[in-house]
Order: C-alpha cells, then structure tokens, then sequence
C-alpha cells in the first residue's frame, strides 16, 4: 500500500479558552477579600490600570463657591483683657517644682508597643518558669515541656522520652512536671484529662474525696451519666454523686483554652438583600472596592500616533488589553452575581419573608436554566460569597441543599429538617431529652417522613451530643 498526501476540509467547532474567558473565570470564583487583593496586585504590575480617585470636579467646587458667595479672609482680633490677676499669674508660673527639659535628639516612643498582643500560653508559663529562679535543667527540660504542650495545655510527650532525651532520670523529670503542674492555669502540663481534673480538685482542697474517686476510676461513667453504677460501686446516694458531678462541671477540662489565638473571622457581604414593604431589594456591595480606568496617557500615545518604538508599542498595547479585561471581567462578576441571587430571591421568596422553616429544596441546574448559564458558572459564583438577608448572612451555597420526601409526596429542604431538630433539641425536657428515634416520630407528625440514622446524622451535624449524654437530673 503506498504511502501519499491528501489535503481535506474540515469543519469543527471547538470551545478556546481565551485570556480574557480565562480571567473572567478565575475573578468570578474568587471572594470579595480575594478579589481585592488581585486587583491591588494589578495595580501595582500594569502601569495602564490606575485607581479613580474620588475628588471633587472643579465644576462642583466652582458651584460650590457660586453658592456660598465669595469666599472672605478670616481676620482675627486679639484683645487683652484689661481685669487680669497679673500678680496670681506671674506667681503660678514662678512656683518652685520638678523642671523637665526636652530634647530634640530624645527617642520618640516605638509604636510597636501601642499595639495590643494576646499573650500566648507559652508566653505565660514561660514567664512563671523564669519567676521561679529555676537551675540549668530545670530551666531546660522545663522549655521542652512547654514546647511539647498543645493548644489544650496538655503534654504530648511522655516522661520517659523527656528522661532520654535529657540523658536524665524519670523521676528528676518527674520532679520538674510536677513543679510546673502547680502553674497558672491550674491543670496545665497534665497528661490526660483525669489528671488535669485532678490537679484542679486538689487545688480546690478536695484531695481523698469522693470527686477524686469518681474521676479516677469513673470517669466513663461521668462520660455516659451512668450515676447509679457510680452509685453502686461506691455505695453512696444519688445526691452525694449529683453534688460531686456539679463541682467536677464546674472544672475546665482544657486549660489552655484561655490563651486560644484563634481570631474571630468577620464576613464582609457581597450583596445586601434589603426587605422595603411587600418587595425586596437587591444591592451589590461596592464598599471598599476600587474604581478602575484605563490610563488615558497610554491610551492617548497609541491612538494618536505618537512616535513610540515597536518594542514599546507591543508592551503598551499588551498592558492596555490586560487592563481593559480586567475592567470588564469585574463588572460581569458583579452583573452575574446580581443575576444569581436575584434567581435565588425568586425560588426562596418564603425564606427571606418566613426564616429557614421555609427553604425550599433547590440544586444548581434550577437557578442555571432560570438566568441561563452552566451549573459550573453557578458553582462558581455561589462559592464563598455570602449575602446578608433579613434572615442573617448565609453563604450562597446554603441556598441548594437536598429534598427529603414528605409523607404526603411534596418535598422539604434538608436545610429546613435540620432547623426543625434543632428546635425539638431546644424545647425538650432536660430530665427527659428525646432520642433518635422519637425525633423521627415527631417529624412525620409534621409529615416528614426521616429515618432514625438520618436524624443522628443531622444531629451531628448540629453539634448535639445523644439523648443519653444530654440528660440533666
């Protein structure tokens, strides 16, 4: 068979992935905090992009003046009073007293120390390891403790490895843990939580007493509110156990908790969802965010013909095109964002009037057909935007949750499921706190037919413990 070219025709059609499409992409999925970073990053890479600067025109200063009339000198008059106590005076500003002069080569105050720093639990014990004039190793091992402490103030590292580390005695290192067990706060550097109790209880003078016993040897018991094995193994009475498991509440089972460096994180809306009258409004949230333009002293020197080498012209133009993209992929971010909430407005319309009772079931195909775009444009713009509503702020990904069936075929958000757990938990009997299984039987009274594992499921999810750890006596 031989072997020959051939030219053919072909008509295709293929989706290209152009710069601009690229950077349209990229800006949509990225939050508000993200996207204002991106945009000061351009700023500073491409001289064609500048900020507006919000100033007023001389029309409006103009008018201003026009308005106000001519604008005059202030003249000021300086007048002495002629009833004066020259002598009083005179003899206040002689008063013999401490005469401070000042310098000009004088250090001025460092700013670093106006500034409020959280102390860290290392920080603290640190500092009582050094208050109490510590030897060589002390001073060492104790460091390694410290180091080897994690956020809950317990140690994670056991004596033995300590010992050999130090090429020292367990009971020397033993020694210098206990020493640092008395710090602040009270039950730091223990090993596990009935020791950390325990170092609080013997604080508290409580030392061979019945809450010592119960956390030494029953504390699964505690765990599982199981008082009347306490009760038979250490044959006292129910109210002795209750009076204990009162004070053993009272303990912190973390003490480091105190020093947490976690920051509370604040949400900034990407788009307000007003309530005026019988009608909501939707308002795009552009506090803070820069206004862009092209630099018309670049723009000028293409489009007039100035005498500009082809190596310039090429950067010129390259930076022109970028910034022009960027301008206009910002504002399709804003429409399309726009676009989707108001779809969403339009399926949950009960949520924003009613609360979370009333979410409606809603995927990412029933926004994507209503504003027509692709589910992954959806996607997109839902993820980590949030939007204030009379309800709260939720992200936008809240809105689409799953449907559950209701006895009756109609459907209810997963979402609205989960609120109603949430209130049964809230309005149960503390002595009598419901189950699983009599969560799912109070929800198909309210036709919504769920089974027991789905309710442990959400209640999980809630951050609520079973029935049998809820219980209060």
């Amino acid at each position: 068979m031989a072997i020959e070219l051939r030219q053919q025709l072909k008509l295709t059609q293929q989706l290209i992935m152009t710069p601009q499409l690229q950077m349209a992409i990229k800006l949509l999925q990225l939050s508000r905090l993200e996207l204002m970073d991106q945009i000061q990053q351009e700023l500073e890479q491409n001289p064609a992009l500048e900020e507006i600067q919000e100033v007023a025109s001389k029309e409006e200063l103009s008018d201003q003046t026009n308005a106000d009339g001519p604008t005059k000198e202030v003249e000021f008059e300086e007048k002495i009073q002629e009833d004066i106590d020259w002598s009083n005076y005179i003899d206040e500003y002689n008063s013999p007293g401490k005469v401070h002069f000042e310098t000009e080569g004088r250090d001025a105050p460092k700013y670093e120390a106006f500034i409020s720093h959280k102390e860290s639990l290392s920080d603290h014990l640190l500092w009582q390891l050094a208050m109490s004039s510590p030897s060589e190793l002390e001073r060492r091992i104790g460091s390694q403790i410290i180091g080897n402490l994690n956020r809950d103030g317990y140690l994670e590292i056991s004596t033995e490895e300590l010992a050999l580390l130090n090429n020292e005695s367990v009971e020397t290192v033993e020694a210098i843990l206990t020493m640092m067990q008395s710090f602040d706060p009270i039950g730091v550097c223990a090993r596990n939580l009935s020791e950390c109790l325990l170092l609080q209880a013997r604080q508290l003078g409580l030392g061979n007493s019945l809450i010592t016993e119960m956390i030494t040897n029953h504390l699964n018991h505690l765990e599982n509110k199981n008082y009347k094995a306490i009760c038979r193994a250490l044959k006292v009475s129910l109210d002795e156990v209750i009076q204990a498991v009162n004070v053993i509440r009272s303990l912190e089972p973390k003490p480091g908790r105190q020093f947490g460096d976690e920051e509370p994180q604040y949400i900034t809306p990407d788009i307000f969802v007003y309530k005026h009258e019988d009608d909501f409004i939707i308002v795009i949230n552009d506090d803070g965010m820069p206004k862009l333009r092209v630099n018309t002293f670049y723009k000028k020197a293409i489009t007039q013909g100035e005498e500009v080498s082809g190596k310039a012209r090429d950067y010129i133009q390259d930076k022109l095109r970028s910034a022009a993209w960027l301008i206009r992929s910002i504002h399709q971010r804003q429409k399309t964002i726009y676009r989707v909430m108001e779809s969403i407005l339009k399926f949950q319309r009960d949520f924003f009037q009613k609360g979370i009772a009333y979410l409606k079931p809603m995927v990412l195909r029933d926004v994507a057909e209503d504003i027509g775009m692709h589910e992954s444009t959806i996607s997109r713009v839902t993820t980590n935007k949030y939007a204030y509503t009379p309800q709260g702020i939720f992200e936008l990904k809240y809105f689409f949750n799953s449907s559950i069936k209701r006895i009756d075929g109609d459907s209810i958000a997963s979402a609205s499921v989960i609120e109603k757990i949430r209130q049964l938990i809230e309005s149960e009997d503390s002595r009598k706190p419901y189950s699983d299984s009599k969560m799912a039987d109070l929800l198909k009274k309210e036709n919504i037919n769920i089974a027991r594992r789905t309710v442990a499921k959400y209640r999980e999810m809630l951050g609520v413990l079973s029935s049998n750890k809820r219980k209060q006596l």
